[in-house]
């Protein structure tokens, strides 16, 4: 109970810091800090450019590879226009469940973790723990991709990550990627009585989601054999399209956002390919009537997906921790795969139901907190026992 109500307190402190993604983390960060420094952790910040968001990076332990990595995103997405029955900003526990924006995605299995760092200061005697704390998750793993460089280029090797996602305690050990893209287009405006003395914009951002639509429908047919996906082949969705000003005006820009889910490689290729070459089309089409006119896609993303693997230290490890019986796949995304592309083996694992995620009157129910508490616990022994 005692771990429960610190884990809780930790809870509502992070809760009350509005970290959604437009805004600064910063504060967020230093405050995990101090709690972490408190706890005896060797903690270090790296900022982005901006120096108002932060990744965090701590060990407990001694220095060396092999360490278990707790990894979790501080950002969260918008409130508004959500209709919440409590401020999104404060906890409110009601009924077993503890309500407030993050507290399932993913705050509370970061607040768990700093609660047990100082009984993991008394354990890790043969090999460290890292907590791994990021910025822009939800706007296309940002703070994720910064800190693995960080990792990748001081030749860092971490043996096992957890990514405590929400899945109800379960293991996840595989996940789609998430390829996330703006394509704009620069027309030619004029006055729609005179359509063919312009470039309208809008017009050919159809054209471009009817080549997504076509691309969409073919990728169906890819899908491997032995996928266990759900769906099993590689999505695209398009998720706007902006333009126009005006019924008798012909649009001079145009932007279609959209991504991809790839199950593999080899489909994200075929994907931009495909793109490209129609793309191409397009372009002329769009010149031949005005030089500055055209198509630019900027990437805002393209995170790897968490590929499963025959052999999974991180997977055997929590399946002994959690006593779990087997493992899933998921279509939604998450950090792991970055952490996997370094070598390390990964799962995704934490508290609360990936169905309560991003809606008003998020939950965390206190029985899924206290699942992760006694898995973190377990944890413990590990951590003085050099690794096999």
């Amino acid at each position: 109970m005692t771990d429960l109500h610190t884990t809780r307190a930790i809870l509502s402190n992070l809760i009350a810091f509005d970290t959604t993604s437009i805004l600064p983390n910063r504060h967020c960060i230093d405050y995990l800090a101090a709690k972490l420094e408190d706890a005896g952790a060797r903690v270090e910040i790296f900022g982005d450019e901006t120096g108002k968001k932060a990744n965090l990076w701590a060990t407990i332990g001694p220095e060396g590879d092999g360490g278990i990595v707790l990894s979790g995103h501080t950002d969260v997405v918008p409130v508004a226009d959500q209709d919440w029955t409590s401020d999104p900003f404060e906890l409110v526990e009601r009924d077993g469940k503890l309500f407030g924006r993050g507290t399932c995605d993913m705050k509370a299995f970061i607040a768990a973790a700093v609660a047990m760092a100082p009984e993991f200061a008394k354990h890790a005697t043969a090999r460290p723990v890292h907590f791994a704390f990021t910025y822009d998750e939800e706007t296309g793993c940002l703070g994720g991709q910064a800190l693995v460089e960080v990792l990748r280029e001081r030749g860092l090797r971490p043996s096992i990550g957890i990514v405590g996602e929400p899945t109800e305690m379960r293991i996840i050990e595989g996940h789609k990627g998430c390829y996330e893209y703006t394509t704009h287009f620069h027309g030619s405006e004029g006055h729609g009585s005179a359509p063919d003395l312009g470039v309208n914009a809008v017009e050919y951002a159809v054209r471009f989601i009817s080549k997504l639509l076509e691309l969409k429908d073919a990728l169906k047919s890819k899908a491997p054999e032995d996928s266990r996906f759900d769906p099993p082949w590689t999505t695209i969705n398009t998720g706007s399209l902006i333009g126009g000003v005006a019924h008798n005006v012909i649009p001079g820009k145009a932007t279609v956002q959209w991504e991809m889910r790839p199950v593999q490689v080899s489909d994200a290729d075929f994907v931009k390919g495909e793109l490209a070459t129609h793309v191409e089309h397009l372009n002329q089409q769009m010149k031949a009537v005005h030089p500055d006119a055209g198509v630019h896609t900027h990437t805002i993303a393209e995170v790897v997906g968490l590929e499963p693997m025959t052999e999974n230290a991180a997977r055997d490890l929590i399946t002994e921790l959690t006593g779990a019986n087997g493992c899933d796949v998921v279509p939604f995304g998450t950090e792991a795969g970055l952490f996997q592309s370094i070598g390390m083996d990964v799962v995704v694992c934490g508290p609360g139901s990936i169905a309560q995620a991003h809606k008003p009157d998020e939950y965390i129910s206190l029985d899924q907190l206290d699942q992760c508490i006694t898995m973190l616990k377990r944890l413990c022994s590990r951590l003085s026992t050099p690794r096999p």
